[in-house]
């Protein structure tokens, strides 16, 4: 199934200029980051220890222009960013699921600057109440060195990294938190007063316990669960 996709176009390495166009973005974002602010910090992630390392600070600086919605100068990274695809060569990005598990499928003609830009760039045509979110996960996405598992999704969601999510996780932590604490009565997706939140964790955590008639096989996944259902709310 695919959860998010990037259609981008770009110019090739013998071309004599270097240019940049975004094409099809399905890239949900409610709640934010939603699965389109993971693809995006993936494909940067992805890309970035093949970024020139002179070119760092302009990145950097790129995101929190656009995140502002400031007029943006051209060329940056050393291209220009367009709207005409005519004689670009054209890449797909994807963040695709199957059951519980995320995967990244990158179709990457090209240089690496380029499809960072593509990502950057898509983040700043977001709607407002979604890009700053979206550009800290970029931001992550930037220093992130590794491969993009588990633990690099987990890292970006702002979920704990010791243990694999299930896609509800990724796609809304609070509303999942919500769920594991049982707070999410009618559909809500409101945080609960933080008292409340904490004694409905000892309460449910008081069940999950072997030695009150808690399933002994699964007490140390569902004791995991609670406390990182607590964090999130807490937190938010």
């Amino acid at each position: 199934m695919i959860l998010a996709e990037l259609e981008v176009f770009h110019s090739r390495p013998i071309a004599p200029t270097r240019r940049v166009a975004l094409g099809r973005l399905n890239l949900p974002v409610t709640p934010a980051p939603g699965f389109g602010g993971l693809l995006l910090g993936g494909i940067v992630a992805g890309h970035i220890e093949e970024l020139d390392p002179d070119l760092f600070d302009d990145l950097h600086r790129l995101t929190l222009q656009l995140q502002e919605g400031m007029r943006v100068p051209q060329p940056r990274l050393r291209h220009r960013f367009q709207q005409d695809r005519i004689g670009l060569t054209r890449s797909l990005h994807r963040l695709v699921g199957e059951g519980e598990d995320l995967a990244f499928e990158f179709d990457a003609k090209g240089a690496a600057a380029q499809h960072i830009l593509a990502a950057v760039y898509a983040a700043g045509h977001l709607p407002i109440t979604a890009r700053a979110r979206v550009m800290d996960t970029i931001r992550k996405g930037m220093r992130w060195s590794g491969p993009l598992d588990h633990a690099f999704i987990a890292h970006l969601s702002g979920l704990h990294r010791g243990r694999d999510w299930s896609t509800a996780a990724f796609r809304d932590p609070v509303r999942w938190a919500l769920g594991v604490l049982d707070l999410g009565r009618g559909g809500t997706a409101a945080v609960p007063d933080r008292e409340d939140v904490r004694r409905q964790f000892r309460d449910l955590l008081r069940i999950a316990h072997p030695d009150h008639g808690g399933d002994i096989d699964g007490a140390a996944q569902r004791i995991a669960d609670l406390t990182e259902a607590r964090r999130i709310l807490l937190a938010s």
